[in-house]
């Protein structure tokens, strides 16, 4: 069955004094094969997406990404430049890839001109944006500029992993936790119902916000998050936000890979193989995102 992932990673030369240093601790030979990967638009990652029936792949910058950066200006220059490094890749092979757009949040008005100019001047799908900027998370009120904005565009933003600000300490001294193990699961879903409990959503209800990784753990906590925020503040419910912003059903599970962090192949075959019916796996594959990104395919 043909797929659309839409977490696959590259990274551009200006943006690697970024990356590096934010790396999970992998061998030499390991980091050498990842940045391969991520720096290739052609032979290799076409055919890594083949392995996986996966023939729309939406691109993103890995993280951290400009968000790391304490220069705004700089910030939002460079994200610029990864923007249109991305486009130009994408017109070299229209039919396979996508865009999402790397923003500086840094300077909230900033990101949202540069959501619009990728979304109305380069055709870019949505963003991707990594967790926290510099310890400033998206339900602060100065981003409200730019939830606007993107609900007026009405483009998903893929709210995606990034390092604790400041490591709990509960994680401190075991660093078989760190990063993708556990560390950025805790992290990101405390960031998303960051955006709950602070009204962003009922703000701007129409934002789409896309969660990876299963969800990171949050559809398999509803009921015990709203069974216990409505006792500790009695008459406020979770789980009804929660279904009010679509977070779960089969017209709201989309597939990814992780490339190149995880075995395209691998991916592929567990959608393929899921127990689930075909109907379901079709929209799991393909026609949930391309809906959600508005898509012609």
């Amino acid at each position: 069955m043909q797929k659309i992932a839409l977490e696959e990673h590259f990274i551009t030369e200006p943006l690697l004094p970024y990356l590096l240093p934010a790396m999970p601790a992998v061998s030499d030979e390991g980091r050498k094969q990842l940045l391969g990967c991520l720096t290739d638009f052609g032979e290799q990652r076409l055919k890594a997406m083949d392995a996986a029936g996966v023939d729309i792949a939406v691109l993103s910058v890995t993280g951290p990404g400009v968000q790391t950066e304490p220069d705004a200006k700089k910030a939002t220059k460079l994200a610029a430049q990864a923007n249109d490094a991305l486009a130009g890749e994408i017109q070299k092979t229209p039919a396979r890839y996508r865009g999402f757009a790397h923003l500086a949040m840094q300077d909230a008005s900033a990101a949202a001109d540069e959501l619009e100019r990728c979304v109305t001047s380069l055709g870019f799908a949505g963003s991707l944006v990594n967790g926290h900027t510099n310890g400033v998370y998206l339900d602060d009120p100065r981003y409200d500029p730019f939830w606007e904005r993107m609900q007026a565009l009405d483009v998903p933003l893929y709210l995606h992993p990034a390092d604790s600000f400041k490591m709990p300490y509960v994680l401190q001294g075991c660093p078989e936790m760190d990063k993708p193990v556990w560390e950025w699961t805790i992290e990101t879903s405390a960031h998303f119902l960051r955006l709950v409990f602070a009204g962003v959503f009922d703000r701007y209800p129409k934002l789409k916000i896309v969660l990876g990784h299963m969800g990171e753990t949050l559809p398999y906590v509803l009921w015990r998050l709203d069974s216990r925020f409505g006792f500790s503040f009695s008459g406020r419910g979770f789980a009804r936000s929660a279904k009010r912003l679509s977070s779960l059903g089969a017209d709201r599970v989309l597939f990814s890979v992780d490339y190149p962090y995880e075995d395209s192949a691998t991916a592929g075959d567990f959608l393929d193989r899921a127990a689930i019916d075909d109907a379901v796996r079709g929209k799991v594959a393909r026609t949930n995102a391309a809906a959600l990104m508005k898509l012609a395919v």
